[in-house]
C-alpha cells in the first residue's frame, strides 16, 4: 500500500483514502484470462463531503458486477483484442484484408488504447459520430494532406485537408468487425457482457444501383462485340447477372448445351497480382437457364475455341475456361483487368460505369418483365430473401428460371450487324419475317399515330401492359417496341413513368 494513503478493509473490496482527499475503491474479480495475474476493477471517487458515501455506493455496484459475472474480466485492450479475433476468426482471404484495413485505419487509431472495460455505448457511438464526421479524424484541425508520405516537392496534389465522411457501408462493416470481436471477447470471459449491445447498428444507405438503361446496354453491346472475345464476356454478363469473379470461373464443363443451363460454383479472388479460385459469395452453387439465341452464341464462341487450339496442336479440354488469355483455356482472366477494360470501354462511351452495373441491369429488367423476386434473387445468388430458393430449388422455381431466361432474351439489344464468333454471323439486312416481328408491328403502328396526330408531342403512350393485352403479345415484346421508338426518338423513356411522345 503506498505511504500516506490509508485503507478501510472489507470483507470484499477495500476504499483506499488518496494522499490527495479522494477514495479509490478496489474489487477482486479474478484471475485476468490474458495476463494470468490478479485482475481488479477499480473506480476513484473524487474528494468530497460526500465522499465516503458515494464511495460505498460504487464498491457494492461492483460487487453486484462481479456476483452477477457483468464486469469486464481483463485488463486488456481493445488492440489486444483486435489482434486476437483476427488470429482466430475464419473468414474469407479477401474479407480479411478488408476488415484488417478497416482496424488499421480507423478502431485502432480512436479505440485501440481503450481498456475493454471502458468500451461502452457512449464511446461507440462518439466513435461512430467522429467517422460520420471525418473519416481522416481530423476533429477540426488544418493540416495538409500530401501525395506521398515521403519526402517530395509539394504540388497541386498536396492540398489542404477537406472532411469527407466515411461511407455508410464502411462504417456497418466496422460495426461488424467490432460486434464479432467482442462476441468472442464474451465467450474468452474477457468481458461479462457484449458492449456491442448497447448501440445500434449505423443505418444503411439508401440502395442506388444505377443499372445502364436499355438503350445504354444496346450501345454497351454493340462496342464490346468489336471484339469477338471480350463481345461474349459482356454478352454473358448480360444474360447471367453474374458476378465479375464467376464470369472469369465459368469452365466449359458448367454449360450444358442440352438444357441450356450453366452452373455457377466458382469464383475467382483477387488480391493485388494474386488471383486463386474460392467458392461463390454465398458458398452455394446456382443454376442460370440461358436462352437459345445465348446458347447459339456459346456454341459458335465454343467451336472457335476448339479451331484456335487445333491450330496449335494443342487439345481443349472440358474444364478449359470459357474466357482465357491461354489456348487451351488452362488460366482465367484477373477480375480486376476485366473490371477495368469495362470501366474504360464506357469512359469511350461518355458513361462512369463498372462491371458489377450488368447485375444490376439483369435484375431491373428481369423484374420489369414480371419474372417474380424469388427467381430473380435465384439467378443472381443473393441471399436474404432468396436463401430458401438457393437451398430447395424446386420444380416451380425451375419452370419460372425457364420464363425468365425468354424474358430477358426478348429484352437484350440486338447483335450489332456483321459480328461473327465462329460459325454464327449476324446479318445486316433484316429478313422479311423480322420486319413482320410483332414488337416492330406495334412500333409502326405508335409511329402512325404520331405521324397523323392522334399522339401529339408529350402525350403518353399507351401502357406497355395495355399495349400487350390489345396486341396479344407478352409483356417483355410491347417493352421491345417502345424501346425502338426511344431508340430512334420518337418518344421519351425513364425508368418508372409511361413513355411520352417527344417533342418535334
Amino acid at each position: 500500500m503506498p505511504t500516506g494513503s490509508k485503507a478501510r478493509r472489507r470483507s470484499r473490496g477495500e476504499i483506499e483514502t488518496l494522499p490527495s482527499g479522494s477514495l479509490r475503491v478496489r474489487v477482486y474479480a479474478g484471475i485476468d484470462p490474458v495476463s494470468k495475474k490478479r485482475h481488479y476493477l477499480v473506480e476513484t471517487v473524487p474528494a468530497g463531503p460526500t465522499a465516503a458515501k458515494q464511495a460505498e455506493k460504487v464498491r457494492t455496484r461492483l460487487l453486484s458486477e462481479v456476483d452477477e459475472k457483468r464486469n469486464p474480466k481483463t485488463k486488456a485492450t481493445v488492440d489486444r483484442l483486435i489482434d486476437r479475433y483476427f488470429e482466430l476468426v475464419d473468414i474469407d482471404e479477401t474479407t480479411r484484408v478488408t476488415y484488417e484495413g478497416y482496424a488499421r485505419n480507423h478502431i485502432r487509431p480512436l479505440l485501440g488504447h481503450l481498456p475493454l472495460g471502458r468500451l461502452d455505448g457512449e464511446t461507440l457511438d462518439s466513435f461512430y459520430a467522429q467517422l460520420r464526421a471525418c473519416r481522416a479524424h481530423c476533429r477540426g484541425r488544418r493540416f495538409v494532406e500530401h501525395r506521398v508520405t515521403q519526402e517530395h516537392e509539394c504540388d497541386d496534389r498536396c492540398r489542404l485537408h477537406v472532411c469527407s465522411p466515411l461511407a455508410d457501408n464502411s462504417i456497418r462493416q466496422i460495426h461488424a468487425v467490432l460486434k464479432g470481436a467482442c462476441a468472442r471477447a464474451v465467450r474468452w470471459r474477457w468481458l461479462g457482457t457484449n458492449p456491442m449491445d448497447q448501440v445500434d447498428p449505423p443505418a444503411a444507405g439508401a440502395p442506388d444501383p444505377q443499372p445502364p438503361s436499355p438503350e445504354q446496354a444496346a450501345r454497351i453491346a454493340n462496342e464490346a462485340w468489336r471484339d469477338p472475345d471480350w463481345g461474349m464476356l459482356v454478352w454473358v454478363a448480360l444474360m447471367t447477372g453474374a458476378r465479375r469473379g464467376e464470369v472469369c470461373a465459368l469452365s466449359w464443363d458448367r454449360l450444358d448445351f442440352g438444357t441450356g443451363v450453366v452452373t455457377i460454383r466458382s469464383s475467382i479472388a483477387q488480391l493485388g497480382s494474386r488471383t486463386w479460385e474460392k467458392d461463390t459469395k454465398t458458398h452455394q452453387r446456382r443454376h442460370i437457364t440461358l436462352d437459345d439465341g445465348t446458347m447459339a452464341l456459346l456454341r459458335a464462341y465454343r467451336q472457335r475455341c476448339e479451331d484456335q487450339a487445333e491450330a496449335l496442336d494443342i487439345d481443349l479440354p472440358p474444364t478449359a475456361r470459357v474466357f482465357s488469355r491461354s489456348p487451351d483455356g488452362s488460366t482465367w482472366l484477373k477480375p480486376d483487368s476485366v473490371g477495368q477494360r469495362y470501366t474504360r470501354m464506357c469512359l469511350r462511351l461518355g458513361w462512369d460505369m463498372n462491371l458489377h452495373q450488368l447485375r444490376h441491369y439483369s435484375a431491373t429488367e428481369l423484374i420489369a418483365a414480371g419474372v417474380d423476386v424469388r427467381t430473380v434473387a435465384g439467378r443472381l445468388g443473393h441471399g436474404g430473401g432468396g436463401a430458401t430458393t438457393l437451398r430447395v430449388y424446386s420444380a416451380w422455381v425451375a419452370e419460372a428460371d425457364q420464363r425468365a431466361a425468354g424474358a430477358l432474351a426478348g429484352r437484350m439489344p440486338e447483335l450489332p450487324a456483321g459480328v461473327d464468333v465462329g460459325q454464327v454471323v449476324v446479318p445486316a439486312p433484316r429478313t422479311a419475317a423480322e420486319d413482320s416481328a410483332p414488337y416492330r408491328r406495334i412500333a409502326e403502328d405508335v409511329r402512325g399515330a404520331i405521324r397523323c396526330g392522334a399522339l401529339a408531342p408529350g402525350d403518353a403512350v399507351p401502357a406497355v401492359a395495355d399495349l400487350a393485352a390489345r396486341y396479344g403479345v407478352a409483356v417483355s415484346t410491347a417493352h421491345r417496341a417502345i424501346a425502338e421508338l426511344s431508340a430512334e426518338g420518337a418518344v421519351r423513356t425513364s425508368r418508372g413513368k409511361r413513355a411520352r411522345v417527344a417533342a418535334c
